[in-house]
């Protein structure tokens, strides 16, 4: 099992007199003041590690206090491994000593990538355990709104996707020849198509478009078959050796994976373009690679690309709770659900919580009351009347301007902390992504209200 904390740590250098220094220091007061939270992380990154590396990688504290730097500053690995080895404030509060040699970015990426999204929300959970006991936030009083999170995906056009298919197949049969040898024999259209790629991005009418569009589906065809052939070679490939079988069967799975992405791609852009049809967002595929992807528009705004998130706010700023739905679901089915797990988080339901007008309706509000809200405000009545909702008009106008103040909170995570667009690729991995943002904003939160 990897080591959680070291028992006796390395010399280390002294905080530096700073503003940042002395909330890093917080910070660190806090992680001290809950060893537990580093021996979770531990069991995470100590899952499925080499032997060699159990007692020679990063410690669960070393892990979760590289995360905190990461989130907080948007570095990446490589960023993040030249602080730690130049700054002496980082890498005192990362827990390296003078003797210690400084993690590569490798090291860095393998470690964090371990910390589970469960993990990371009961981190939060004890984080905010550990503000009620010091009077922070009480958990009565709460702020509830959901915001758009992007996955890590270009504009999904139809061309786009189709070229994506054309080229990723094109690269597994050229590593299938390399494999097999010469009698992978398939034919080589991604000049054609990035040429008719081009053409349709600068075509100016729909009807300019159509052309090229049918040329480029011919061309995906044309790949598609290939590629069904090849895979079927691989699968009957005889290696000289078990590793190349291993080999072979690795190229054939992932040829099929991208074979299945490009019947849905291929299936989309007949509908859409040459049919004319409106095809649901539900049976959209926007990416290839990110197949989780959700295709999310709130009101008249933008379109997002990503999954929806749900975020629980109390008076302190603090996030006590956040939920990554999967769909495009209508803020009107959560509401319930944001306030039973708030119940599991605090023991008990808040006396007053303010929504969005999205969550508006008169079966949430009989629920929420049934639950021991007292006071529920939504910042849209939607026929509600406000002698329903609170107590009184007073009430409703100061929950309403308390609810405001979730939108700060938001603007806060992403522009600090990099919740506007994940980086990291798989849907457990995205969730992972949004839990590290929130609770490397409530270590900074927690340790700013201790200094004051």
């Amino acid at each position: 099992m990897r080591i959680a904390r070291k028992s006796q740590p390395t010399l280390e250098e002294p905080w530096i007199d700073c503003a940042h220094a002395r909330e890093l220091e917080a910070v660190s007061r806090i992680l001290d003041d809950n060893p537990e939270l580093s021996q979770m992380v531990g069991r995470d990154i100590g899952q499925g590690a080499e032997p060699r590396d159990v007692f020679h990688g990063m410690t669960g504290e070393q892990t979760l206090r590289a995360l905190f730097v990461r989130q907080m500053n948007g570095f990446t690995y490589e960023e993040l491994a030249f602080h730690l080895l130049d700054s002496r404030t980082y890498r005192t509060f990362c827990r390296i000593g003078l003797t210690d040699s400084s993690p590569s970015k490798s090291t860095l990426g393998e470690n964090i990538k371990r910390v589970q999204a469960e993990t990371l929300e009961k981190i939060n959970r004890l984080l905010v355990a550990f503000a009620v006991e010091k009077g922070i936030d009480k958990g009565q009083k709460v702020r509830i709104d959901s915001t758009a999170v992007e996955a890590n995906i270009h504009h999904p056009d139809d061309s786009s996707l189709l070229w994506d298919c054309i080229r990723v197949l094109t690269r597994l049969m050229y590593y299938a020849r390399e494999l097999v040898g010469s009698a992978v024999i398939f034919p080589d259209r991604t000049m054609r198509a990035k040429r008719r790629v081009k053409t349709i991005l600068y075509a100016k009418t729909n009807e300019r478009r159509r052309a090229p569009y049918r040329d480029l589906l011919k061309i995906a065809g044309e790949v598609t078959r290939a590629a069904c052939r090849i895979a079927t070679q691989l699968r009957e490939f005889q290696a000289d050796s078990a590793m190349g079988g291993i080999k072979a069967e690795g190229l054939a799975a992932a040829i099929d994976d991208v074979l299945a992405s490009t019947d849905k791609v291929v299936d989309q852009t007949r509908r859409r373009v040459l049919q004319g049809e409106k095809v649901p967002a539900s049976e959209k595929l926007v990416s290839i690679f990110e197949q989780h992807t959700d295709i999310i528009v709130k009101g008249s705004r933008d379109v997002t690309y990503g999954h929806k998130v749900f975020l629980t706010g109390g008076p302190s700023s603090l996030i006590l709770d956040c939920l990554v739905a999967e769909g495009n679901p209508a803020d009107t089915s959560l509401a319930e659900t944001m306030i039973d797990r708030l119940v599991e988080i605090c023991g008990q339901a808040p006396r007053q919580a303010a929504f969005d007008g999205g969550f508006a309706s008169q079966d949430n509000l009989s629920a929420l009351k049934e639950k021991g809200v007292k006071d529920v405000m939504f910042n849209r009545k939607r026929g509600l009347e406000v002698s329903e909702m609170v107590s009184s008009t007073w009430v409703y106008r100061r929950l309403r301007d308390f609810r405001a103040g979730v939108e700060g909170c938001i603007s806060f995570l992403k522009r600090v902390f990099g919740l506007g667009r994940c980086a990291w690729r798989s849907f457990p991995s995205f969730k992972s992504y949004v839990w590290a943002s929130v609770v490397s904003c409530n270590l900074l939160v927690l340790a700013r209200h201790l200094l004051n």
